[in-house]
């Protein structure tokens, strides 16, 4: 899949955040969890990416399965506020 470069910050962006769902990725961009953990292998620094998987790994807001009930948002009220 060839994505434009503000595609691929954004995918990235994504898979950064804590409450970024993997699914919402696969939904806008067509990339599943496996698809993203190789594009974010070939995009980010090797450190990076340790850091990164680490990151993620086992966190239950990245899968909607997993979430919490009580969870209904994608992101922090604060996060995309006007300035």
């Amino acid at each position: 899949m060839l994505l434009l470069e503000s595609e691929q910050s954004r995918v990235i962006e994504m898979a950064w955040e804590d409450r970024t769902p993997f699914e919402a990725i696969e939904r806008l961009f067509g990339m599943n969890e496996s698809d993203v953990i190789k594009f974010m292998r070939r995009n980010l620094k090797p450190r990076s990416f340790r850091l990164w998987r680490e990151r993620v790994s086992g966190r239950a807001t990245k899968h909607v399965k997993l979430r919490s009930g009580d969870v209904t948002r994608s992101h922090c009220p604060t996060q995309y506020k006007q300035r």
